[in-house]
């Protein structure tokens, strides 16, 4: 399989443009490129000894081990939470912090005694079944079945938008947007007369309140309409951008098998911290404590049980942080391979090949990156909490502003590190900066691969999900007894196929920024392996103000 992948990567733009059918426009640009743009030791000698002579995906099914020091201080943490969690477990009072009130001092034995039994147990069963008998209970079981039957119909809505994506990405954008404005609009209009019809909210909530809900939620729909109006003219190519994005995600849809699957392992590998954490909060023993002259029994910690619920958040933290970068570098790896192969061939054991580089070769890469993005997260909260604080003075703010601009210069450098390292198996820190110049040579920017693209799939899939809710509220007002608490099973509801679709468009937005690498690489060898893609990202601006000719040109691309 290697030896006809790499042939894939090999063909020259003459080979690819020799059919008549191919456009004259993208030929055109492949002969001015050819003409006009150096090779890379010419445009910067000084630097050409720190480039790889030939930057493509890297079939090979050895790839060298790649920050190795991450990885082992990584494992490090895992085993030592799960050793130390091991010991919490066998080690734990049968005695709970929660059963110090059934104890009693003894002052012939200098210690706490238990004086009774407890029937918390038993209470609880009651209690819960009767939540169960009680109008709770058939809120919940209502709410239960709406959001099994939502995470049912989830996966064809998936599916459904991801083709339409492909074929009507233009026809899904434009019928969503105007709903992407009404939608709110009537929410807002229908709460204002229900609250101002029902007492009870009217009570509440007086008319003033009202009001001001009402207009501030107007001119933040109207914020949101000056935004599109102001990016108006990249939401052509922004439509064009995501209907490759979305051709090479249903070319590869094994990817939506494998990121849940990923999600879930995540899930149970959290399972047994949590249970340690739980037993480690019963490592203790209930001591006599002198309290205003009388004897009490308390609960005492051991001391190091905060230390370890340091360590096993620290783990937990850096763990989903790596795996967010690990499906990250899978969904690289997989688009990468589909992008450098053969037009009409069909890449085998892509996923598979990424999966064993992510969590073999580039394991080290993935921790590296994963706890660099949590320190990053964590630092950037700890920032905002200040700042919402009453820390006024100039060096607070002369402070912040410093720690801000050193985290969205970090984010910008790392903004292609993980699919990079997934093409070609680089080290985190060689992938950060070969990207970065790999951008810079080709006058290509960072920080434009269309974040447009990110606000219109966020626009499509909050009213595909308002419609959703709308239509769930309109059934549970047919067919239950529910009232006014089939709102809140709708809004559930809203809130389950907005997290899913969400999970969508995040692959979504990381295929695209692969294939936007994947264009540089072809940009810098000055071969074309997708003509299509070719077709469009050579109208991407080459920074936040330069506005694309896509729209001026009428120039006719790819359908």
């Amino acid at each position: 399989m290697a030896t006809s992948d790499d042939t894939a990567v090999t063909g020259k733009p003459s080979d690819v443009f020799e059919s008549p059918s191919k456009p004259l426009l993208l030929s055109t640009y492949i002969d001015d490129f050819h003409h006009h743009s150096p090779p890379p030791s010419e445009s910067d000698p000084s630097s050409s000894s720190h480039y790889p002579t030939t930057i493509t995906y890297n079939y090979h099914s050895s790839r060298s081990v790649k920050d190795l020091p991450i990885l082992i201080l990584f494992l490090l943490f895992a085993i030592s939470t799960f050793a130390f969690g091991i010991f919490a477990s066998v080690n734990r009072n049968p005695n709970s912090p929660s059963s110090v009130s059934a104890f009693v001092y003894d002052i012939r034995t200098d210690s706490c005694i238990k004086d009774g039994t407890s029937s918390v147990t038993g209470d609880a069963r009651v209690l819960f079944l009767n939540l169960l008998r009680s109008d709770s209970g058939y809120i919940l079981k209502n709410l239960i079945l709406t959001v099994v039957v939502t995470l049912i119909l989830s996966i064809p809505l998936s599916v459904f938008v991801l083709f339409s994506l492909k074929h009507y990405a233009k026809q899904l954008v434009y019928i969503s947007l105007p709903f992407f404005i009404l939608v709110p609009i009537f929410i807002d209009l229908y709460w204002f007369v229900a609250c101002t019809v029902n007492s009870t909210c009217s009570e509440k909530f007086p008319l003033g309140y009202r009001i001001i809900v009402l207009v501030f939620v107007l001119v933040v729909i109207g914020m949101i309409v000056w935004i599109f109006m102001l990016n108006w003219s990249r939401v052509e190519l922004t439509v064009r951008i995501i209907r490759v994005s979305a051709d090479a995600l249903s070319n590869n849809l094994g990817l939506f098998g494998v990121l849940p699957v990923m999600i879930l392992g995540l899930l149970a590998y959290f399972v047994p911290i949590v249970v340690f954490l739980v037993f480690a909060r019963l490592n203790g023993e209930i001591v006599p404590t002198e309290k205003y002259g009388k004897v009490f029994c308390e609960w005492k910690q051991d001391s190091w049980v905060p230390a370890y619920y340091a360590l096993a958040i620290l783990t937990m933290l850096w763990s989903a942080a790596a795996m967010v970068e690990a499906q990250v570098y899978v969904i690289s790896g997989t688009i990468a391979q589909w992008y450098f192969s053969k037009e009409d061939s069909r890449v085998k054991r892509s996923i598979r090949s990424s999966l064993r580089n992510a969590f073999g070769p580039s394991s080290g890469t993935i921790c590296f990156s994963g706890l660099l993005i949590g320190i990053v997260r964590i630092v950037r909260g700890a920032v905002d909490t200040a700042a919402n604080e009453d820390a006024s003075g100039m060096v607070n703010v002369v402070l912040r502003c410093c720690v801000n601009a050193l985290l969205s210069a970090f984010e910008f450098l790392n903004k292609f590190t993980i699919n990079f390292a997934a093409i070609t198996g680089e080290a985190y820190c060689a992938s950060a900066r070969l990207s970065y110049e790999l951008l810079r040579r080709n006058l290509l920017s960072a920080v434009v691969v269309e974040i447009v693209s990110t606000r219109l799939l966020a626009a499509i899939i909050f009213v595909l999900s308002a419609v959703y809710a709308i239509v769930v509220c309109v059934i549970l007002k047919a067919a239950t007894d529910l009232g006014v608490d089939s709102y809140f099973v709708a809004v559930v509801a809203f809130v389950v196929v907005l997290v899913i679709l969400g999970l969508l468009v995040h692959v979504l937005d990381n295929v695209i920024d692969t294939v936007y690498i994947c264009y540089a690489v072809d940009r810098d060898k000055g071969e074309v392996c997708k003509a299509d893609v070719h077709e469009i990202y050579v109208h991407l601006p080459i920074s936040r103000n330069h506005n694309p000719s896509y729209l001026n040109a009428r120039t006719p691309l790819l359908v």
